[in-house]
């Protein structure tokens, strides 16, 4: 079977994350099945526009914002060659191959964004991408089989108008977390993974590390990732004279990631939205438990609330929930052991089976 996924990054993109590799996770576990998959997206200076990963064909073209458009005409005009079923990866928009196609096209959410349109793109832009994704985009695939990430995300799904009974919840997996020589920090380290983008949040941080720099001079936040709003997210640092307590490490690999987690005393997801949340198991891999809003959504399935971390629900709350875990050593290592637990019973695989199955079904 030819199976095409089509989603606007992939994992070499600086601004690739968590979707990302779940994505391609799903997709090499097709491969591994024997299925031919291809997955196209946008293209990027780190990556060649073709290539063969782990059985899995990449094609990259155009940007982040005509990616839709040129996966679009490629697969009306076949250009993909034979395909038998589509993933269509929705990111708030989707990529329209319900009209490209006559095959079974299977729906891909991480979450839905309702809040984030107005953040990212304020004014018409925005109500435009809502229209598109909450009323459009429910009708065109009303035939369609649909995968979200966690029932949070189903429920927003339902919610929008899509049958209860196409959508199929496939959690995330992790991963053993590699070793490292790195140990934890003696000083208070707090760590954020994820795209530098306003919905992020990640000045929610920075203001919680503001709050206990007279307390722990030490203090230092980790900021792992790359985004457009890098330079915004610098000037707010600055303005708060955090200069000496805010490290920006932008894109890293696997393995500086690692070592950063491994010296993390306390995770911080200050998101808006997430679907699942992949960064609450990698830091799991280290017995670093998370901070997260509980209105994020998926966040209140991949965090066991006062188990493996803690979930609040305003800024102030996460400030103080950060300083509890900073100042309590004893909470901080019983949720350490809850969060390491909890990161070993998601695993890959599974997903994997579960998603080939969905696949072969439609």
């Amino acid at each position: 079977m030819n199976i095409l996924f089509c989603n606007w990054r992939d994992t070499r993109n600086p601004e690739g994350g968590g979707s990302e590799r779940y994505v391609e996770n799903m997709a090499r576990g097709l491969a591994e099945r024997g299925h031919r998959v291809t997955i196209a997206c946008a293209a990027h200076d780190g990556a060649p526009r073709r290539e063969v990963v782990d059985g899995v064909r990449f094609v990259r073209r155009g940007t982040k914002m005509d990616i839709y458009l040129r996966t679009f005409l490629a697969l009306l005009l076949g250009r993909y060659g034979k395909v038998d079923v589509v993933v269509d990866v929705q990111n708030g928009l989707p990529f329209f191959t319900r009209l490209a196609t006559r095959k079974p096209v299977v729906v891909l959410v991480h979450h839905v964004h309702r809040e984030q349109w107005p953040v990212v793109y304020p004014g018409l832009m925005g109500r435009f991408g809502w229209w598109i994704e909450s009323r459009l985009s429910p009708r065109l695939y009303r035939r369609s089989q649909y995968v979200a990430v966690s029932h949070a995300t189903r429920l927003e799904l339902i919610d929008l108008g899509v049958d209860r009974d196409r959508i199929t919840v496939i959690h995330n997996g992790n991963e053993a977390a590699p070793r490292t020589t790195a140990t934890r920090s003696p000083e208070p380290r707090i760590c954020v993974v994820g795209r530098l983008v306003p919905h992020k949040q990640v000045e929610h941080a920075v203001d919680a590390v503001a709050a206990l720099v007279h307390d722990h001079p030490g203090v230092v936040l980790d900021v792992i990732g790359a985004g457009w709003w890098e330079d915004e997210l610098r000037a707010y640092v600055a303005d708060r004279g955090l200069q000496d307590h805010v490290v920006l490490h932008g894109f890293v690999d696997d393995v500086t990631k690692h070592e950063l987690l491994a010296q993390a005393w306390v995770m911080a997801l200050p998101s808006i939205k997430e679907g699942w949340g992949l960064v609450v198991g990698e830091a799991g891999g280290h017995a670093v438990p998370t901070v997260a809003y509980s209105t994020a959504g998926g966040t209140t399935e991949s965090i066991d609330h006062k188990d493996s971390g803690l979930l609040v629900d305003t800024p102030e709350q996460l400030t103080a929930a950060i300083r509890q875990l900073v100042d309590d050593t004893e909470l901080r290592a019983f949720l350490g052991e809850g969060a390491l637990e909890k990161s070993r019973t998601f695993s890959w695989s599974a997903s994997q089976a579960a998603f080939a199955q969905v696949v072969l079904s439609a």
